[in-house]
């Protein structure tokens, strides 16, 4: 079991995912990043909480089933796109595991249903949903003792588009949910057929592969998404 918990990154590469988090910190004490927050449904202290949930979580995978019979490939990291990914060695394992990970995809999942029930955004939500995973489809490459990866700044700028476009109003929500949702359904869902000779030891949904492009969503489209509110909310006079 000790073998399905690890970081999915390199520890070089998680230290500037922890650096990213670190400066929306700041920007948060400064007060820059108040109002962007709030319109995404949840106080900024909600927001960091949820950010830093989801790299702590990034550890953990939980296993739902898994592919016997194969030939494992032990690596400590994998390259893509300039990413290093993280690969558990292993000894004796039965085959590839699928997994399930918390920070990249049962928290992001949770968040995303909360925010779909809160702003009631279903059908807004869906074209989003598909747009994303449809370019997370067309960009997913297997890759052998990794499972399948994508470029890591694509789920969050094609979200934040997708979500300006479709409501300037609800942006932040809709980036969220259609980047969380659309990279997990477009990149790992769809292919998980894709896996079953790639030699990972572990397969994890939201892990290694696409943790990065999926926390990121949760900064650079809400980044992105703020621009399009303007200022503060108005008080209403008393």
């Amino acid at each position: 079991m000790g073998n399905l918990h690890y970081l999915p990154l390199s520890v070089l590469f998680f230290a500037i995912l922890v650096a990213i988090f670190l400066v929306l910190v700041a920007l948060l004490e400064a007060g820059l990043l108040h109002y962007a927050y709030l319109r995404i449904g949840v106080g900024p202290r909600g927001a960091l909480f949820l950010l830093a949930a989801s790299l702590c979580g990034s550890y953990f995978n939980i296993p739902v089933t898994h592919l016997p019979g194969q030939q494992i490939l032990a690596q400590r990291e994998i390259s893509f796109y300039g990413m290093q990914y993280a690969v558990p060695v292993v000894v004796n394992w039965p085959g590839t595991v699928i997994a399930v990970n918390v920070g990249g995809a049962l928290i992001p999942g949770i968040m995303s249903l909360y925010l779909l029930i809160r702003n009631g955004l279903w059908v807004r939500a869906g074209v989003a949903t598909a747009c994303v995973a449809v370019v997370c489809h067309s960009l997913a490459h297997p890759i052998p003792g990794l499972g399948i990866a994508i470029p890591v700044f694509v789920p969050s700028l094609i979200a934040a588009l997708a979500a300006l476009l479709l409501s300037r109003r609800h942006a932040a929500p809709l980036a969220y949910i259609g980047g969380s949702i659309g990279t997990l359904i477009g990149a790992d869902l769809i292919n998980l057929g894709a896996v079953s000779g790639l030699g990972a030891p572990v397969v994890s949904i939201g892990g290694a592969g696409t943790f990065d492009g999926i926390f990121l969503i949760g900064v650079v489209a809400v980044l992105l998404a703020s621009l399009s509110g303007g200022g503060r909310p108005r008080v209403a006079a008393r």
